[in-house]
């Protein structure tokens, strides 16, 4: 264990004590978000990303210690091991250096080197390594291996088989030398090129059209265009091919396996590396380049739509309003639902004010009863088909009969998903789905914490090319970045679903089931003690997400808050002692006057209470149960721009953030489709990642750069006084003229076809 302890230090910021102290609680069965909010004297008060990262590194470096065990033992057992092989694999820093030392100990079966060992040639083929024989010596001792055994698998007929099998052996040796295959993966990782061909079924003004001929270091590209090449190839729209060095390469190979004074045999031995470079090390290594790469891709994109995710369930909730959730459709028309300031629904109905019916009269004397008869403050739109239409009707509505009711769109991405699921049929089982869909659309600006968890987080629709990462590990990591923000805001387990439960630390799917279950069957819940007698809830489990749920108005004070039951009598004696405040006459918010961090670290020791967890329960006492949404701003805007006549090149205009990608951000001005502002018109300097920049659902003032009528697309920019002189293409422009003109980089605009707001093509 210490030197796993150490093995990390060597690899993170943290000291080795608190690397101790994390692998000491996660071994207990503590789940990431209680270590991070409740054990911050231990950890230094490491967030939950760090704490993530800091878990993958440990797994990775203790699966690591673990094969290296036993591929010493496996190779000990063959009675083949090395003082110098052994300190190689001890050294290894990756699994793949591991494997690579372990490829040549490996049982091969029915490869041209085992058919030439079968033969026994294996002799042969160590004489040719030497290369110390003159060609026609070595085809003389080559002659001694010939042999009828009457059995075609240990029979040779001639010289020619028997050297062709001792430079099958010899190629298979030059594909498994670890330290070669290191040696060329080093320098192809940074030097190949990717390059593209377009196939017979090559779509010429398709999404791809950039890629075409392109050609780019395999280590330069982008994440998300090596994922839209890799799409098109799949798609049989593009043929790729890693192009790698082939000269150098033969001469790193013959730097391992020529000897210096070799004779005139060596001309066998060079056509067994040569065969051994292009037959099997050379297509090994471009896969792993390949899977490689695709990995990173991967996480890179899952980094992005995981930071989406979470501003997108951070989203302040808009509250004290009752909402009419607007789905908007054409032909089947408009579905209405009316919620409550709690969100509970209230009513239903359709109306068809776009095409092709077109009865706008009629629905707005629908909206105008639905006004009137349940005090609507807030019409919620869809930003789906027709939500531009609906967006006008709504809008004409308000102003024609001069009504103190405000509009929003929303991003309806996901609510199709929810609608049909068994969690919606539970809820609103005498509702049709669509109605359903228009009941969500209402819930999640009243709740979207609340709303988003009830559908699968890659339904959401704020990430790019989901569908062709790993699919196992963007469940895992979104699932994680859902756990994160839910625990940071907590839950009312009086009100909350179990798909928002299930979240919370330490609850499955099941015992956040149970937790309804019983809430259902005895009532509301008036103290967190009682939580115990859920079904299914241990020791363990409760300990870990008692902290994170909230009952308000309960029997106990505190467990409105965010503190901990496993401190609540020393919060008392404090409440009592400092603050002159008993138990039963506790009223929250209390007014704590600010202390000093010695008057802060004087009481944390006197009520045996850490340092930084007593900061904590100050705050909760002045802002019981805080949700870090409150600090942000409430997105409720509405727009005057429904047409992409209405907008002018350099016109300024305020917007809000949908998507944002490795290559930019989509912003929702009002269009059917969002303008697009590439990362190099974010700001005055480079722009590495977006997301430092921008994140979603963030309010940002834009200026017109560029407007493609023909694909009705419009370029936005952020900066300020911007030198580009901005064109406005006109609809009979050519096609492969249309692309925004915001970067001399083709990489930087792969996708802006793919992706629409918030919306990802798939």
């Amino acid at each position: 264990m210490a030197n796993l302890i150490q093995l990390i230090a060597n690899k993170t910021w943290m000291k080795v004590s608190v690397i101790s102290s994390i692998i000491e609680l996660l071994d207990q069965g503590n789940t990431v978000p209680f270590i991070a909010r409740y054990r911050k004297e231990m950890t230094e008060g490491a967030t939950d990303e760090q704490l993530r990262d800091f878990h993958e590194i440990y797994s990775y470096t203790k699966n690591l210690e673990e094969r290296k065990a036993d591929v010493i033992r496996l190779i000990e057992e063959k009675g083949l091991m090395t003082d110098e092989l052994r300190k190689q694999i001890m050294e290894a820093e990756t699994l793949a250096r591991v494997e690579d030392l372990y490829r040549p100990f490996k049982e091969k079966k029915n490869t041209k080197a085992t058919i030439a060992k079968a033969k026994g040639l294996d002799p042969l083929a160590k004489v040719l390594a030497k290369a110390d024989m003159s060609k026609e010596d070595f085809e003389a001792e080559a002659q001694k291996y010939i042999k009828d055994t009457g059995d075609a698998k240990t029979s040779v007929k001639d010289i020619k088989e028997a050297i062709q099998g001792a430079k099958d052996i010899v190629a298979e040796d030059v594909s498994d030398h670890a330290d070669l295959r290191d040696d060329i993966k080093t320098w192809e990782d940074k030097n190949s090129l990717l390059e593209t061909k377009a196939t017979k079924t090559f779509e010429e003004t398709g999404v791809y059209k950039i890629y075409k001929a392109y050609s780019k270091k395999l280590s330069e590209m982008p994440s998300y265009a090596y994922l839209a090449v890799s799409r098109a190839e799949k798609e049989k729209q593009l043929s790729l091919n890693l192009k790698t060095s082939a000269e150098r390469t033969k001469a790193s190979a013959e730097k391992y396996f020529v000897p210096k004074n070799a004779q005139s045999s060596v001309c066998y031995l060079i056509e067994a590396i040569e065969d051994g470079l292009d037959r099997l090390l050379m297509p090994s290594i471009e896969r792993e380049l390949r899977s490689d790469k695709k990995k990173w891709s991967d996480e890179q994109a899952i980094k992005v739509f995981g930071e989406n995710l979470k501003n997108l369930l951070l989203t302040p909730p808009v509250k004290g309003m009752t909402v009419l959730g607007f789905d908007p459709a054409f032909r089947t028309g408009c579905k209405l639902a009316v919620v409550d300031q709690t969100g509970k629904f209230l009513s239903k109905t359709v109306i068809y004010p776009t095409e092709p019916q077109n009865k706008v009269e009629e629905a707005w004397q629908t909206l105008l009863k639905l006004v009137g008869e349940y005090k609507i403050d807030l019409i919620v739109i869809g930003n789906g088909t027709a939500s531009r239409e609906s967006e006008k009707v709504v809008s004409d509505f308000i102003k024609k009969y001069k009504l103190d009711v405000k509009y929003m769109i929303t991003s309806e991405a996901g609510a199709s998903v929810y609608s049909a699921s068994e969690l919606a049929q539970e809820e609103y089982p005498d509702l049709d789905v669509t109605i359903r869909g228009a009941i969500s659309i209402a819930h999640r600006v009243q709740d979207p914490l609340a709303e988003l968890t009830k559908i699968d987080p890659k339904a959401i629709g704020v990430g790019q090319y989901q569908h062709d990462v790993d699919q196992k590990y963007l469940r895992e990591k979104l699932d994680e970045k859902v756990e994160d923000v839910v625990n940071s805001v907590g839950v009312d387990v009086n009100t909350a679903s179990y798909t928002l439960l299930q979240y919370i630390a330490g609850l499955s799917e099941a015992v956040a089931k149970n937790v309804v279950v019983y809430r259902n069957e005895n009532g509301l819940f008036e103290s967190k003690a009682q939580i115990k007698k859920v079904k299914g809830l241990g020791p363990k489990a409760y300990e870990q997400a008692i902290g994170f749920l909230r009952i308000k108005g309960g029997k106990e004070p505190l467990d409105a808050t965010g503190i901990h039951p496993e401190i609540h009598k020393q919060v008392y004696a404090f409440l009592e002692e400092v603050l002159w405040v008993k138990k039963k006459s506790l009223k929250l918010p209390l007014a704590v006057e600010k202390y000093s961090d010695q008057q802060i670290k004087d009481r944390s020791e006197k009520y045996d209470i850490g340092y930084e967890t007593m900061k904590d329960v100050i705050k909760e006492l002045q802002r019981p149960g805080l949700d870090p949404r409150e600090e942000l701003e409430v997105p409720c805007f509405k727009s005057d721009v429904l047409e992409i006549g209405d907008v002018k090149i350099g016109m300024e205009m305020e917007g809000i953030v949908r998507n944002v990608t490795d290559f930019g951000a989509f912003v929702d001005i009002g269009l059917h489709n969002d303008g697009l502002v590439h990362k190099s018109q974010m700001a005055n300097y480079y722009v590495t990642n977006p997301i430092e920049v921008v994140s979603v659902g963030q309010k940002v003032k834009v200026r017109v750069l560029d407007i493609d009528l023909e694909r009705e697309k419009v370029s936005l920019t952020m900066k300020d006084g911007s030198g580009t002189t901005p064109t406005v293409r006109p609809k009979s422009a050519p096609q492969e003229n249309s692309r925004p003109r915001v970067s001399k980089d083709n990489d930087d605009d792969v996708g802006e076809s793919r992706m629409r707001g918030n919306i990802s093509f798939s």
